[in-house]
């Protein structure tokens, strides 16, 4: 059970590597607007199965702090991130908002039942290494006059570990509530965009197909499949393999021609690869172990 959760939560992980080649394809709508119709798209499904399933209906009643927390990771990480990227440049508020992953190694160990080992925090860290011959391939250049951008994203960074690890603490509350999450998200960065931004369409029918692509995986079913993964998986580990989004993500985009490849590319690979099996090789070991036993007892 644990494990299958684990895979699930890092398929969240595998479709955020697709963020930025579904973003890049999808033309030049501003980001409030793409996030507005994207979790719009992401919420169809769930409710599509609460209207096929009203029974479901009933395990939407949570407190208000299961809601509060939902909304303020969902809607206040991007609000965060996008705030971070207008005042600051892109390679270092990326970098900062990528904190995230650490942080919830390092807090998981504030959760019941939960143990910080070393090999945690040291595939943690080889991911964050990793991550930062990814972002800064370019350079770093920080600049005081940037710290409106910078706090953000440390502010983003906070957000979703938060929003993460207070999750880990509803594990009884039915990932149907992401359906909600999504819907509310989508009305708050409509109202967001209503305020400070230009209305711009897809121009063509690829575009049109990006958009969908991005509202159905990454801003849709990934929030889903994360929302299961921390409440039932190894929540250490998936924040170690969480370093694997950025690289996937660039390898994806040398390969559709966005990206140029480099030897900083090859050892961000072995860094990031290398820390998350660090990182979930007890786990892995246990797997394995399981299924030798099971083996032997059919034999």
């Amino acid at each position: 059970m644990k494990f299958r959760a684990t895979l699930t939560g890092f398929s969240a992980i595998l479709m955020w590597s697709f963020l930025a080649l579904l973003t890049v394809a999808s033309g030049k709508m501003p980001p409030f607007q793409l996030l507005a119709v994207c979790f719009a798209i992401g919420s169809i499904p769930g409710i599509v199965v609460l209207l096929l399933r009203p029974e479901r209906l009933q395990l939407l009643r949570q407190p208000a702090k299961v809601w509060i927390t939902g909304i303020a990771g969902l809607f206040g990480y991007h609000f965060l991130y996008f705030t971070a990227l207008r005042h600051a440049p892109a390679v270092e508020a990326g970098l900062i908002a990528y904190l995230w992953p650490l942080l919830i190694v390092v807090g998981s160990a504030l959760l019941p039942g939960e143990r910080l080992r070393w090999y945690h925090i040291l595939g943690a860290l080889m991911g964050l290494a990793g991550t930062v011959l990814i972002v800064g391939r370019n350079g770093f250049h920080f600049e005081g006059a940037y710290a409106v951008g910078y706090g953000a994203a440390f502010l983003c960074a906070f957000t979703w570990s938060g929003y993460s690890l207070i999750t880990r603490r509803f594990e009884a509350v039915s990932t149907d509530v992401v359906t909600i999450f999504c819907l509310a998200t989508s009305i708050l960065s409509f109202f967001c965009h209503l305020g400070l931004e230009e209305t711009i369409w897809p121009e063509n029918m690829a575009q049109w197909i990006a958009v969908l692509g991005l509202g159905l995986f990454p801003v849709g079913a990934a929030f889903y499949a994360w929302d299961y993964g921390v409440k039932n998986g190894d929540i250490q580990i998936l924040g170690a393999a969480s370093y694997t989004a950025p690289l996937l993500s660039t390898l994806i985009l040398t390969l559709f021609g966005f990206a140029e490849p480099s030897w900083g590319i090859a050892l961000a690979c072995l860094l990031v690869t290398g820390g998350a099996v660090l990182a979930a090789h007890r786990m892995i070991l246990r797997r394995g172990d399981a299924e030798q036993t099971r083996a032997e007892a059919a034999e």
